[in-house]
């Protein structure tokens, strides 16, 4: 494009508001942690991946670890949220059950750079990032927690246990699942952890009497 004096006419590149761009720059910044890890990774990676300037990476994040705890903590709260949902969707336990395990498959699914950023990072033993991976595991145990105590009438310790149960085979599960190479379609390996939870869980008697569920084998 040429000015009407006939000189060349500079564009500027788009502005983007800043929560677009904070999103850009983060998902820029996973595609280079997972390829290269933390350590290896450079902001020059990250600004030349995302398209821009590292002052305006900067601007955003003051540096490295700050830039990867934000990734964390964006990863860490869709997971626990995936869960809540899965226990508030539905009165029948056995879908309950059936949602907690596909929130994890969808996870390790759907976003398995994030899944291995957060849970197969090798930053793992500083304390910030630590404190985030344990915030996963208990946020996501509370929530099963509060629906096995209005459900059962169970005393918070017992349901906690079987909350950390349910949580910890459905994680385990969908994690080993994803390492080797997802070796059997994701509905047949949810179907087989979600039956193997249900066996146990279902035997603890409902508020009133019945039982948390049929027995019935979820197929």
């Amino acid at each position: 494009m040429t000015t009407a004096s006939g000189g060349a006419q500079t564009t500027r590149p788009t502005r983007l508001p800043r929560s677009a761009r904070r999103k850009q720059l983060l998902a820029a910044a996973q595609q280079i942690f997972v390829a290269h890890g933390y350590h290896a990774a450079a902001m020059d990676d990250i600004a030349e991946r995302a398209g821009v300037s590292k002052p305006v990476l900067y601007q955003h994040f003051p540096g490295k670890l700050e830039l990867y705890l934000a990734l964390l903590d964006t990863h860490c709260d869709a997971i626990i949220a995936k869960v809540q949902d899965a226990m508030r969707a539905t009165p029948d336990n056995k879908e309950r059950v059936r949602g907690a395990v596909r929130a994890y498959f969808d996870f390790v699914d759907h976003e398995s750079e994030a899944f291995r950023l957060v849970f197969e990072s090798d930053l793992r033993n500083d304390p910030q990032v630590r404190e985030r991976v344990e915030r996963v595991e208990q946020g996501c145990i509370a929530a099963v927690t509060e629906t096995i105590i209005s459900d059962t009438g169970v005393s918070a310790a017992h349901a906690a246990l079987l909350a950390s149960g349910l949580v910890g085979a459905s994680g385990q599960s969908a994690q080993w699942w994803l390492a080797n190479g997802r070796p059997t379609p994701k509905a047949e390996a949810e179907s087989l952890v979600t039956s193997l939870i249900w066996r146990g869980i279902a035997s603890f008697p409902l508020q009133g009497g019945s039982s948390a569920g049929t027995g019935e084998e979820i197929g």
